[in-house]
Order: structure tokens, then C-alpha cells, then sequence
């Protein structure tokens, strides 16, 4: 246990707290950390090793960030949802390892009790994002400045979400999805796709990122197949599936899916 003269929390010893720093009871500090000038954490908290909060970052109650997370100046990360259904509730933030989280972020926990945002593992959150309450990011996703989630929404592992994008709430981004900058998002955005425009439609895949996660070129190969039949064709959604699962692909098999369970429907190819 450490002992300041703000509060008595539990704080290993390695771990570096500027003086203006505020540490409030109940919080857990990890091997290692650093805690700038003027950053605040809050009771019912944990920090996790290596994680380092720079100047002026506020980490409120109830949220947990695990190892290795870099929080830069101005974010503050728990805050209360903006939904006027919140009462006060216990809710949640858990933030996963290796993040960083640039200038200005926001980031709110949940809004019905016990419900929990997550934000998965090597994200790259730029500056001024927003991530409202309920929201999931999965792994590796990135969202450039001024990106804006409203609740509930779904990032996939690995999405690219371009400065000044706008999403709906409930609304889905697939993985590996690229969208476009300053878009719309009023539906579903497929997995592997390239989305833009207000509202988002589909522009083909989303070749960059494929080549980036190492897909290979025959997986690339059927997906353009499905692409084709999925948002080219004139085929109905029921007789698209169809054809895209004869394709016998993993990757194609996960764009059906999620082709299929699109609650607000999904963002179709721009008709030329």
C-alpha cells in the first residue's frame, strides 16, 4: 500500500506519480506505471503494468485498463454516458493491453447496470475520437481524429475507420473494414469492404488491408467472387448466400454471416 497525502491506495512501488498527480482511494496501480502532471484516477479503478497516463488524462470510476496502455494528454476515459436512460448505474469500462489512446480521446462505460464499453488490444485511438457507452472495439482496429461511435456500436478486429467518420448507433463495422473519411454510417458496413460516402456504400474490397493482415491471394480471389455476387449481381440476399456458400471459403463464410444478422441492413454498392 502507498500513502499520500490524498489517499491511500494500492500502488506498487516502481511506479512513478508526479506530485500534482491525484490518486484517489480504491484504485489499483500496476508495475511500473507513470502518472503525469495533473492527471486524476479515481476510486474503483486498475491500471495495469506499464501503462503510462501523460499529463491532464483522467481516468474515471469503474474502468480498468490492462498492461501497456499509453494514454495521452486531455483523455478521459469512463466518463458517464450521454443517454438520457442513465441513472447513476454501476457500469463499466475494461480497455484490453497495448492501446494508445491519443490527445482528447473520450471514452464512456456502459449505460444499464453492469453493462461494460470494451475496447480491445493494440488499438490506435487518434485524437478528439469518441466512443460512446456499449460501444466493442475489437482488436487492432483504428480510428483516425475526430472519428464519432454512437452507442452500441461494433468496430471488428482490425477495422480502419478514416478522420470524421460518423456511425450510427447499433450499427456494425466488420473486420478488416476500411470506411471512408467524413462518412455517414447509417447501416451495417461488411467485413473486408471498402465503405464511403453519406450515407456509406460499398466501393469494392478493401485490398490494403487485406494485404496487410497477410490474407492470401486465393482468399482474396473468392472474396472478389463474393463481392461481385453479394452487391454486383441481381441476385436476391437469399439466393446470394447461396452462391457464396458453394464458394467454400472461411473468409467468404464470415461475410455471409454477417451479411445475414444485419440488423439495420448492411451499406450495398453504389448502383453506376
Amino acid at each position: 500500500m502507498y500513502t499520500s497525502r490524498h489517499c491511500l491506495v494500492s500502488i506498487d512501488t516502481k511506479a512513478r506519480i508526479h506530485p500534482t498527480a491525484i490518486v484517489e482511494p480504491g484504485s489499483i496501480i500496476g508495475r511500473g506505471v507513470s502518472i503525469g502532471p495533473y492527471a486524476i484516477v479515481e476510486e474503483d479503478t486498475a491500471i495495469g503494468d506499464h501503462t503510462a497516463l501523460r499529463a491532464h488524462a483522467v481516468v474515471k470510476r469503474h474502468t480498468s485498463l490492462a498492461e501497456s496502455n499509453t494514454v495521452h494528454e486531455g483523455a478521459v476515459l469512463g466518463g458517464e454516458p450521454q443517454d438520457l436512460r442513465f441513472g447513476g448505474h454501476k457500469s463499466h469500462l475494461a480497455i484490453g493491453s497495448g492501446n494508445r489512446i491519443r490527445e482528447g480521446v473520450t471514452i464512456h462505460r456502459g449505460t444499464s447496470e453492469g453493462s461494460t464499453t470494451r475496447v480491445g488490444s493494440e488499438c490506435f485511438l487518434m485524437a478528439y475520437v469518441h466512443v460512446a457507452h456499449d460501444c466493442v472495439v475489437g482488436d487492432g482496429a483504428i480510428l483516425a481524429n475526430n472519428v464519432a461511435l454512437a452507442g452500441h456500436v461494433e468496430i471488428g478486429a482490425g477495422a480502419f475507420l478514416s478522420g470524421g467518420v460518423v456511425v450510427h448507433q447499433f450499427c456494425r463495422i466488420g473486420r478488416l473494414a476500411m470506411i471512408g473519411g467524413n462518412s455517414k454510417i447509417v447501416q451495417d458496413c461488411l467485413p473486408f469492404v471498402l465503405t464511403d460516402g453519406m450515407p456509406g456504400r460499398a466501393k469494392g474490397l478493401n485490398l490494403v488491408g487485406l494485404r496487410r493482415a497477410g490474407v492470401l491471394a486465393s482468399d482474396v480471389r473468392a472474396l472478389k467472387e463474393a463481392y461481385r455476387l453479394l452487391l454486383r449481381s441481381t441476385l436476391s440476399l437469399e439466393r446470394a448466400l447461396e452462391a457464396l456458400a458453394r464458394l467454400q471459403n472461411p473468409f467468404v463464410d464470415e461475410l455471409a454471416s454477417f451479411a445475414s444478422t444485419a440488423k439495420r441492413g448492411f451499406a450495398h454498392a453504389t448502383l453506376e
